[in-house]
């Protein structure tokens, strides 16, 4: 397949919005080139937000390099070749590469999705949907401890892990997101031959059960997870656990699970941040 030329893309900016979800995340410490915005701001509730329509088809056979901004303008990105076998298994090539500062927006990742998204250094996602994960939908790879990861909108389904794999260090933030059926929504890497101290913050999101945790951190080296506004669907017995605290460790064994809930230091949220409807 011959690749498509990605050319970075101009936006106006809307500066009262913009100005509002700044101040909306002051709390967590975000300035304002955590956030991009450009026109796609929705009222608190992702829940009630409609999957998009999907606009055309994509067939991915090999990687798409993406620096600047890539717009798919929802059209169905999937894997075809080498990315198309629609395994679980570790190792996967992603349909997406994302250079540090870039953009990839208005995507929906269909199956086979193969690793889905790779970011290698500060990055946002903006109104990405994944309707079946791969082996994850994005992995965060960034070294820098100034790296800033940026999900803003958008959805996933059917991770039967994880939906975002935090490998790298810095900062990620999750805001208007809603996932279904999942492992865990966030996992700061308990394995990596490389560990850093990660930061992640979950605002304003909606989880619809299964699942089993929406973040999991390693408190050995200093990772925090703050929850905020988090409302949790189909999971009466709350059954899904908030956050979850790990032993990690750079050998590759698999870490020990601490603990979970509230502590003031690793996971830092009280029971009025979370909702069960």
């Amino acid at each position: 397949m011959a690749r498509r030329a990605l050319r970075p893309t101009r936006h106006r900016r809307k500066v009262a919005p913009r100005r509002a979800v700044i101040a909306g995340l002051a709390a967590f410490g975000l300035t304002g080139s955590a956030v991009v915005v450009s026109g796609l701001l929705a009222p608190a509730g992702a829940a009630t937000a409609a999957w998009p329509e999907v606009k055309g088809s994509v067939p991915v056979g090999r990687t798409l390099p993406v620096s600047g901004t890539y717009d798919g303008g929802l059209k169905r990105h999937y894997g075809t070749g080498a990315l198309g076998s629609g395994g679980q298994d570790e190792g996967q090539d992603p349909l997406f590469v994302l250079q540090d500062g870039a953009v990839l927006k208005n995507v929906v990742i269909g199956s086979p999705a193969a690793d889905g998204v790779h970011c290698l250094g500060s990055c946002t996602l903006q109104n990405v949907w994944w309707e079946d994960v791969g082996e994850d939908a994005a992995t965060f790879k960034g070294t820098s401890a100034g790296a800033v990861h940026t999900v803003y909108g958008g959805g996933a389904r059917k991770a039967s892990d994880k939906v975002f794999q935090f490998n790298g260090a810095g900062k990620l933030v999750v805001t208007k997101f809603q996932a279904a059926d999942f492992g865990k929504l966030i996992r700061t890497c308990g394995n990596c031959a490389k560990q850093y101290r990660r930061t992640v913050i979950v605002n304003d999101v909606d989880i619809t059960g299964p699942g089993k945790a929406i973040v999991g951190v390693n408190a050995n080296y200093g990772d925090t997870a703050a929850l905020r506004d988090v409302r949790v669907h189909g999971d009466a017995k709350k059954k899904i656990k908030p956050c979850v605290r790990y032993q990690g460790n750079s050998t590759g064994k698999e870490p020990t699970e601490l603990g979970s809930g509230p502590d003031g230091t690793t996971c830092r949220y009280t029971a009025s941040d979370l909702s069960y409807e």
